[in-house]
């Protein structure tokens, strides 16, 4: 089983290209000339060699990285300015890369090639951050000399973008070299508008890459150089700007977070770090005395993070206990604790302002209390002191957090809801002080308005209580995912001749590689690794989706976290920590749940005008209800008792403020996002951003590979006859010898087919299963001068006979006639949907070999269901046309192109999409990677972990097709939920306001009072998460109910 690598970059779409051997070829793609590096060439966007190119007659290409653009009117700018440098012959932008792919006529433009590697080298001195007056010279030099450089450059920044020439070759790399990514918890962040200031502030950070922040989970994920900048730099980058940050985790091997018990003065401390100080290979370590909390940075490479924790165990003789902390407990217990302060705000404000509604509403109606309340104490009543008091209380104490938010954003040149609530919890406050020195000074009392202020503090801390604890919701899938772990191991220690010895319990997060470790019938297996003895079944379904038990024994890969149901078994651990298959499924659902989906562009670019019109709009309407009293446009029966016309304008112009909500349509797109990324994970279909997510909705054209994805991927002989007077077993001997040495799933299929062959001629074969190597020593021939053709067969020699083994091509490009009746009896295997593989002897076909590769049981409803979805499919293979249109016609696919080479099939998806349709490509993603990354949606399908995830935007975890139509019907689900908040985000401001302004007051004499704007404001963001909470309640459509589905 492969290495499921689950790794992704800020929506970058990349595949590595590798160059993949005969062995590791799909069964219908025997006839593929695979050339993936030409492939990716081609592509353009996932070609990394940043190199100069001598390209064809003459013209040369290079690549620029493009920093600053945001959406596809940014990418076509950049274009159209590239090509507007004269000698540019062509020029392609890539958004998600940000990068320009730029081929020009050097007649024209004559290229400074001979200062790459001098720019190389003070690029290379410029990341140790040294001063670098060559690289100032150079630059000017450049102005001065013109060259490509420096065009390209001017015309990019003339655009208002950041360019760089890329001379330097880069290595495909899942994170550029160096670079670390930390995730970090950033706490105050109340609307879109915080997390762009955010945004912007990381982005500016010298030696900061990239930095994406999600409102709804309160994480930024940031990656940046460690020699340029410090985590703890960027943690007070963050905090300078007014906000809480700490570091969650970062992609460093070599750090450890601990939980330590028996500390219980600085003495104790003093010991614990004298122990560390004597380890060796620790290279820093800090305690803290709150959470009681050790972090440890050490050398992996020399001490172990169970040897670190046995280390400090033994060296405090017991007194010390010592364990690992899970890093995504931290994060939920920070989620509880923001919960739970926001719950006693809300319940210090509703203790303090009861008192306060009270004295308006119910204390007039009761003498006593009224008498008590009229009492005149000094300059004011006893009843405005009171108020006064608990106001002040409410105002600036648990309302001091919105103080705090709006000073940041202004601070930072931006404005959020926390802004509206100072504003308008103030006005009302304040009106109401000045409303009191003013009565106590000249004897006239104006009415005052504290409850306003009190309770609109209160509803708005219940919002944001209510809002904590459905945006927690939106995160369950992540928990219930690390909850799959399990917490301890059983370690089998041996002694240093490998001898069990005895068992120990250990932490799971302390395993280390190569572990042996005892997994107990109804326990889970603790990390990924290899069965080494006994055998048993093992429910996958938690990881995999797959509901049937799987069998493992000795040899068979297991995946941490899956339910051993009888037999105990032996495991060599083999990826643990951040590489095992659980952690990096939990990387990748986090990484989509904080993209953003190209929809929420709308959202964030509403945010940055929205406080500032809210405010005009309120200035507009307390001047237009001031100044029309004024002129008597309106009775002054409406004025409230004792009011004026200021008071009476006030009140509609704080309701304005204070009703507008900025949250809802900040929240409406992330956390539909959140929770649907995580219901795929839940159903196996592992999403990689909300832009895959909202492309998939759209989606036209699904692009289906043959062998793996229509049909199940097990090849097996049905036909095997010989056109001369060779017996058969001698034949399927020799072809056996020949394909001996391929690893093509065919030739393991034919070498098969022959073994049991052998065994059944020969009954005394069979008393024990022979092993790989004695099978080939023991009835196998010697092969010599070997060598696989990919897309053809293979070729070598036997006995000193030449022998191929392959398709047509390879017997035509070797002149060999095929015959007619060996061609007759070819086509009937192909128009029965088999292969048919030729065997040629010293020039000349002796044989053919008929292979089948069964149909998913699936596959024909799955079709069918696309087709009532109004999707058309469409089948790509490398195999014949007979052979294609066979299988073709057996699952109701009309649309097959056949004898594809793997670089043919992008460009087979290119030709879709010239219309500007989104295609989806289907397939193993091992030979399809190319196609993957080149169709709008890769969708890798795979049992698990059989899988090339790099190039996918969809990992379907189950080797099943039902999930392509969930992946579908999923995204569609989501953005009907995503419109709906949007809707409903918009129509509540673009109701509320003008009602909150007093629109309807002259009709119907319907005024909201400022607290039930506020209340209003706050259950409006509370509805939106609720809303994409009903997400959760998503069942993936079942195979009897795939066909009720239509096209929206």
């Amino acid at each position: 089983m492969r290495d499921l690598q689950l790794t992704q970059v800020a929506g970058a779409r990349k595949s590595p290209p590798a160059m993949i051997s005969a062995g590791e070829e799909d069964a219908d793609d025997m006839k593929e000339d695979v050339r993936l590096l030409d492939s990716y060439e081609s592509l353009g966007d996932n070609d990394n060699s940043h190199r100069i190119v001598i390209e064809e007659d003459g013209f040369k290409r290079i690549q620029v990285r493009v920093t600053g653009m945001t959406c596809a009117a940014c990418s076509n700018s950049v274009e159209s300015a590239l090509k507007s440098v004269n000698g540019v012959f062509r020029a392609s932008v890539a958004l998600l890369q940000n990068k320009a792919d730029v081929v020009f006529d050097p007649a024209l433009v004559k290229v400074k090639r001979f200062l790459a590697p001098t720019f190389s080298f003070l690029n290379t001195l410029r990341k140790f951050d040294f001063e670098i007056l060559g690289l100032h010279f150079l630059n000017t030099f450049l102005a001065m000399g013109g060259g490509l450089d420096d065009d390209i450059k001017n015309a990019i920044e003339d655009a208002g973008f950041e360019a760089e020439i890329l001379s330097e070759p880069i290595k495909l790399k899942t994170k550029p070299n160096g670079t670390l990514l930390g995730q970090f918890t950033i706490g105050g962040m109340t609307c879109a508008a915080c997390v762009n200031s955010v945004e912007g502030i990381l982005r500016d950070l010298p030696g900061v890459k990239r930095a994406v922040v999600a409102l709804a989970t309160s994480l930024g994920e940031v990656e940046y150089d460690p020699i340029v900048i410090s985590k703890d730099d960027i943690v007070n980058a963050i905090e300078d700007a007014g906000f809480d940050a700490s570091l969650v985790q970062s992609s460093q091997h070599d750090k450890i977070v601990l939980g330590v018990a028996g500390i219980f003065s600085e003495v104790d401390v003093q010991l614990l770090e004298g122990i560390l100080s004597m380890l060796k290979g620790v290279r820093q370590f800090r305690y803290h005395w709150i959470s009681s909390e050790l972090e440890v940075l050490f050398d992996p490479e020399v001490l172990g993070s169970r040897s670190l924790v046995d280390g400090v165990e033994g060296g405090s003789n017991g007194k010390f206990k010592l364990h690992p902390i899970n890093p995504y407990s931290r994060m939920t217990s920070k989620d509880v604790g923001e919960t739970a302060v926001m719950f006693r705000l809300f319940i210090s404000s509703v203790f303090l302002s009861i008192p306060i509604f009270f004295m308006r509403v119910i204390c007039p109606y009761v003498p006593l209390l009224s008498s008590l309340l009229l009492w005149r104490c000094g300059p004011f009543l006893m009843g405005d002191w009171l108020k006064w008091a608990l106001v002040s209380v409410v105002q600036f104490v648990i309302g001091k957090r919105f103080y705090v938010a709006a000073g940041r954003a202004l601070r930072n040149g931006s404005t959020n809801m926390d802004v509206l609530v100072a504003l308008g919890t103030s006005a009302s406050y304040f009106y109401s002080v000045c409303a009191l020195l003013y009565g106590a000074v000249t004897g006239f009392w104006s009415p005052t308005y504290f409850e306003t202020s009190s309770m609109l503090i209160t509803f708005v801390l219940l919002g944001k209580y209510l809002e904590c604890l459905a945006k927690g919701k939106t995160s369950d899938a992540i928990k219930k995912l690390v909850e799959l772990a399990p917490a301890t191991a059983l370690l089998v220690v041996k002694d240093k001749g490998g001898r069990c010895v005895g068992e120990r319990e250990i932490d799971s997060l302390l395993i280390q590689p190569n572990d042996t470790l005892k997994v107990l019938p109804g326990t889970k297996v603790s990390a990924d690794g290899v069965v080494v003895w006994g055998s048993s079944y093992i429910n996958e379904s938690m990881v995999t989706g797959e509901s049937a038990p799987v069998l493992k024994e000795v040899s068979s890969s297991v995946i941490g976290g899956t339910m051993n149901l009888h037999g105990a078994l032996h495991m060599k651990a083999t990826k643990v920590g951040s590489d095992a298959v659980l952690s990096q499924i939990i990387s990748l659902v986090e990484t989509a749940q904080m993209s953003k989906a190209p929809i929420q562009k709308f959202a964030d670019y509403v945010a940055s005008i929205f406080v500032p019109i809210v405010v005009g709009l309120s200035l507009v309407t307390f001047f237009s209800w001031y100044i029309s009293g004024i002129l008597g446009a309106y009775p002054e029966e409406w004025l409230p008792e004792n009011g004026t016309y200021f008071v009476f304008s006030l009140m509609f112009s704080i309701s304005v403020v204070v009703i507008a909500c900025p949250c809802a349509l900040g929240l409406a797109t992330p956390t539909a996002v959140m929770v649907a990324t995580g219901v795929g994970a839940n159903n196996g279909v592992l999403i990689k951003g909300g832009e895959a997510l909202e492309r998939a909705q759209k989606i036209k054209y699904v692009i289906f590979d043959k062998t793996g994805t229509l049909t199940q991927g097990k090849a097996s002989v049905t036909d095997a006859k010989v056109f001369t007077g060779m017996g058969r077993g001698e034949f399927l001997r020799w072809v056996a010898s020949a394909e001996a040495s391929s690893e093509h799933p065919l030739a393991k299929a034919i070498v098969e087919y022959a073994r049991h062959f052998h065994f059944f001629d020969e009954p005394s074969a069979t008393s024990q299963t022979p092993s790989r190597e004695s099978t080939i020593s023991g009835w196998l021939l010697d092969a010599s001068d070997f060598l696989a053709l990919p897309g053809r067969g293979v070729k070598c020699f036997v006995d000193g006979k030449q022998v191929l083994v392959g398709n047509r091509k390879l017997m035509t490009e070797s002149g060999i006639a095929i015959p007619d009746q060996v061609e007759h009896f070819v086509v009937e295997l192909e128009e029965s949907a088999k292969t048919g593989v030729l065997v040629a002897f010293d020039d000349t076909i002796i044989g053919v070999l008929g292979i089948a590769d069964p149909l998913k049981r699936e596959a024909a409803v799955v079709i069918e269901g696309l087709l009532k979805m109004g999707v058309k499919p469409v089948m790509v293979t490398g195999d014949n046309w007979r052979t294609a249109r066979a299988v073709a016609k057996e699952v109701g696919i009309q649309d097959v192109r056949a004898e594809v080479m793997p670089a043919g099939k992008a460009d087979v998806i290119r030709s879709f999409q010239k219309d500007g349709s989104i295609v989806s490509m289907v397939g193993d993603g091992i030979n399809d990677s190319p196609a993957l990354a080149a169709a709008d949606i890769g969708m890798a399908i795979g049992a698990g972990t059989d899988i090339a995830i790099e190039a996918a935007d969809y990992v379907l975890m189950r080797n099943n097709l039902e999930d392509v139509i969930t992946a579908i019907d999923l995204s569609r689900k989501t953005f009907t939920r995503i419109r709906l908040n949007y809707i409903f985000a918009m129509a509540y401001n673009v109701i509320a306001i003008p009602i909150a302004a007093g629109a309807l007051f002259p009709s119907l004499g319907i005024m909201l009072p400022p607290w039930v704007a506020g209340a209003c404001m706050a259950l409006s963001s509370v509805s939106v998460v609720c809303s994409s909470l009903l997400l959760r309640r998503y069942r993936k459509p079942r195979l009897t109910t795939i066909l009720e589905i239509t096209a929206e």
